[in-house]
């Protein structure tokens, strides 16, 4: 128990003044004799003040650095204002032969407001472009979605759009999201768009975000062989991307909705009952929200590579050729099974 100076005060006045022995009258009031008699010769030294009680501190820290090592480091800091904090540090050891950590001359510095604030640069996406494309073929974006299939696994949707027109220059189904699958997709978009002809001046221009597939070297030698430039949105930003996610959220949206009927009337809404031979190419193509398609690009969206159902093989990793028969209302069962 923890006594306060008065009190203490008083307890000393008590014994002093009681006609028995200290001894008895401390064994009365319950305090020990040792700690009595700190009390009183701390009384009789420093007055009422001494008794007050003192926060256990060490007198000394073993590995506190001295005052006078401290003063020579601010002033080497003073003389030298360019050295950042582990320059200082070493400059120290070497010239005063006195080891100091980095860390150290760093909260040294800090306490005497010695350390500046870097010069951050902040960069901050802008709301829109500031170049807006005026003709088709000027800017695609590309990108990836998942697809997952419940008994056929994770399929990744690597699509081009134009910028312009929105429309779905070409688009691949892969297994894999590797810079092979990205390159497929950009040669099919060149052949469906006609770029890939070298007389063109005007090449288009590459929009991604910074995927470990866009950002290898690999797609950057491709590109620049093919003469195409390559702009990368900012990093957790996905509305530099913004009109290729829609389109994706919206072929997500349609597909899953063609759960919900005996057809695919919620994606193509056809005058007549489709065969049984659709799959999600019809989906993915009437999925885009461009009303008149170019007819240069008419046979982009046609290649899909997959497994029969059932087959215990994975699906290859050559999404770029077309199967010659794709399984039953596999749009049905996608819808069924996306996630």
């Amino acid at each position: 128990m923890r006594y306060p100076a008065s009190e203490k005060l008083e307890i000393i006045q008590l014994v002093e003044q009681s006609h028995l022995p200290a001894r008895h009258t401390l064994q009365k009031l319950g305090i020990p004799r040792a700690t009595f008699h700190r009390w009183y010769d701390r009384f009789l030294t420093g007055g009422v003040e001494a008794l007050e009680d003192r926060r256990p501190w060490p007198k000394r820290v073993w590995n506190r650095i001295p005052e006078a090592v401290r003063e020579r480091i601010i002033e080497l800091a003073l003389n030298r204002p360019e050295l950042s904090p582990r320059e200082l540090a070493v400059t120290f050891t070497d010239a005063e032969s006195y080891f100091v950590s980095e860390a150290s001359v760093y909260r040294l510095l800090k306490a005497h407001d010695l350390i500046t604030s870097p010069a951050f640069i902040v960069i901050k996406a802008a709301d829109e472009f500031h170049d807006k494309t005026t003709v088709p073929n000027q800017l695609w974006q590309t990108d990836f979605t998942y697809l997952k299939v419940v008994g056929w696994g994770w399929f990744y949707l690597s699509t081009i759009l134009d910028d312009f027109s929105r429309y779905i220059i070409a688009w691949k189904l892969c297994t894999t999201m590797r810079v092979e699958n990205v390159t497929d997709t950009l040669n099919l978009a060149l052949a469906a768009s006609g770029c890939d002809n070298s007389r063109l001046m005007q090449r288009p221009r590459l929009l991604s975000d910074n995927g470990p597939c866009y950002i290898a070297g690999g797609l950057a030698d491709w590109l620049s062989e093919k003469n195409l430039k390559h702009t990368r949105g900012s990093p957790s930003h996905p509305q530099t991307q913004g009109k290729i996610k829609r389109w994706h959220q919206t072929m997500k949206n349609r597909t899953a909705s063609c759960s919900k009927t005996t057809s695919c009337q919620a994606i193509s809404k056809p005058r007549s009952q489709p065969s049984s031979s659709t799959t999600i190419i019809d989906a993915i193509t009437r999925a885009s929200t461009i009303s008149r398609p170019p007819t240069s690009t008419s046979g982009a969206a046609r290649p899909f590579c997959c497994n029969d159902k059932g087959s215990s093989e994975r699906p290859s990793n050559c999404g770029a050729c077309t199967i010659a028969r794709p399984p039953p209302n596999l749009i049905t069962e996608m819808g069924q099974n996306l996630r």
